[in-house]
């Protein structure tokens, strides 16, 4: 596979991207767009899909909010689902090398958004209908992740919704391997070499922590949510509808 500009390369060579913990850098929000795309099964369609539940359930004059926005594909998302509903669409990431390119790519495109570089949890959300945590909460401390969705859970109109998507471990540890061993066979497939996916996981584990369904059901049961239906399913990558 010959390199383009913004191919994703970072864990290939010896540099200093090679090692250490994962950090959502400028280095990173040059590839994003590539990394995701060949390290996340079906993510265009988790995208597409979050406009699609966003027309379904979005609420006229009422808020929008993407936390951990990165590149704001999901914050697009949202507002084209909010269509002509005089809502207020937010993206909201803790990162300003993400946002900045987020600003710079879109602003223009989607003068409405509102983009806000803060941490997820400090965030205020009032008056919302749809929520969206799309791969964010498990960067998140373990110990933080039923405060923040409760406080979702608050700020959500009646028949509101959260759309939470997720890395996930998987229930047992033979379905564990299983899942890990068929992404890292998607990841091949889209080019990656062994090298780089043993850095890539080893970058990530102490950042990204993963838990099963249950864990997270029961947490937005616990955080106040009357129903959660899981709508989407590849390997270890799910994504979720939390109705309150």
């Amino acid at each position: 596979m010959s390199d383009k500009p913004d191919q994703d390369r970072l864990y290939a060579g010896d540099g200093q991207s090679a090692s250490g913990d994962f950090v959502f850098d400028e280095a990173v929000a040059a590839v994003f767009p590539d990394m995701i795309k060949r390290s996340v099964p079906g993510y265009p369609a988790i995208i597409n899909m979050i406009q699609l539940l966003a027309e379904r359930y979005v609420q006229p004059g009422s808020r929008l909010v993407d936390l951990g926005c990165s590149l704001g594909a999901s914050t697009v998302a949202l507002a084209l689902g909010a269509g002509e509903e005089d809502c207020t669409v937010v993206g909201v990431d803790n990162a300003p090398a993400m946002l900045e390119r987020a600003r710079d790519n879109l602003a223009s495109r989607h003068p409405a958004i509102e983009w806000v570089c803060a941490d997820v949890r400090d965030y205020p959300i009032s008056d919302a209908s749809v929520v969206v945590l799309n791969f964010t909460l498990q960067f998140l401390p373990r110990e933080d992740r039923l405060t923040l969705l409760s406080r979702i859970h608050d700020s959500l109109r009646p028949g509101g919704i959260l759309i939470l998507s997720e890395k996930i471990a998987g229930r047992d540890e033979a379905a564990d391997t299983l899942l890990t061993e068929m992404h890292h066979a998607f990841k091949r497939a889209n080019g990656y070499s062994e090298l780089e996916i043993s850095r890539k996981r080893t970058a990530l584990e102490n950042v990204l922590v993963p838990e099963t369904m249950p864990t997270h059901e029961q947490r937005l049961t616990s955080a106040g949510f009357s129903r959660v239906d899981l709508w989407f399913q590849c390997f270890n990558f799910v994504s979720m509808v939390a109705h309150k």
